[in-house]
């Protein structure tokens, strides 16, 4: 499934919710539906983790995630997929870490345990709007779109609150591609409307030029 299709999806979705049709539940549902049919399709990691591009584009739009990195520690990816990023994490991080993943959809965290039999036991399952971690992590990442419009503010001061390390790092990640005309999720704008101010931001234009394909925002736990 493109990119543009599973949006057009999504959109549907939260159509669907604003209007009662659908609660909480079948949201989550129905998106994990989505990603695990896109991304179990793919034929190689970058695929599998939900990125249609070749290795350029891929570290264009991931590796400042690395440079939010500031001190050794634990990293955790929500929505790690084929755990795809946490490998290059790893490898470009300025900094040692120990990578962690969260997985909403079963069968997708199933392919990254066999794909990092090293990092098995690390790759966790559950919904991260309610998830309770088994520890607390240095650094985490994550995307607002893995939730309901509404549930995003809820989404945040949970990871902070419950997630993230004391004095530790939350990295939130907006995509889009100009070239697909996919703007990127405006997360800088969305945290500072829940009253919060990033510490570190980024916007992150695309190997083609025509716009954006990274919006960055880092906040700090207290």
């Amino acid at each position: 499934m493109s990119k543009e299709r599973w949006r057009d999806e999504a959109n549907e979705l939260a159509e669907a919710r604003s209007r009662g049709e659908i609660d909480d539940d079948r949201w989550f549902a129905s998106m994990a539906a989505i990603f695990e049919g896109s991304y179990l399709a793919g034929d190689n990691p970058r695929a599998q983790s939900g990125f249609s591009g070749d290795e350029v584009r891929w570290e264009a739009a991931r590796r400042p995630i690395a440079e939010a990195i500031d001190r050794e520690g634990t990293f955790l990816d929500i929505g790690c997929a084929s755990g795809y990023l946490l490998e290059s994490i790893v490898r470009w991080a300025p900094h040692r870490v120990e990578p962690f993943g969260l997985e909403l959809t079963p069968a997708l965290a199933e392919l990254a345990r066999r794909r990092l039999p090293q990092w098995a036991d690390r790759i966790f399952v559950g919904n991260a709007l309610t998830w309770r971690p088994p520890r607390r992590f240095d650094f985490v990442r994550t995307e607002l779109v893995y939730v309901p419009a509404e549930r995003r503010r809820m989404l945040v001061h949970h990871l902070l609150d419950d997630v993230v390390a004391r004095a530790g790092r939350l990295i939130l990640c907006g995509y889009g591609s100009p070239r697909s005309r996919l703007p990127t999720d405006t997360v800088r704008d969305t945290v500072r409307s829940f009253g919060l101010e990033p510490e570190l931001e980024r916007e992150i234009e695309a190997p083609e030029g025509g716009g954006p394909i990274l919006e960055l925002a880092v906040l700090r736990a207290g």
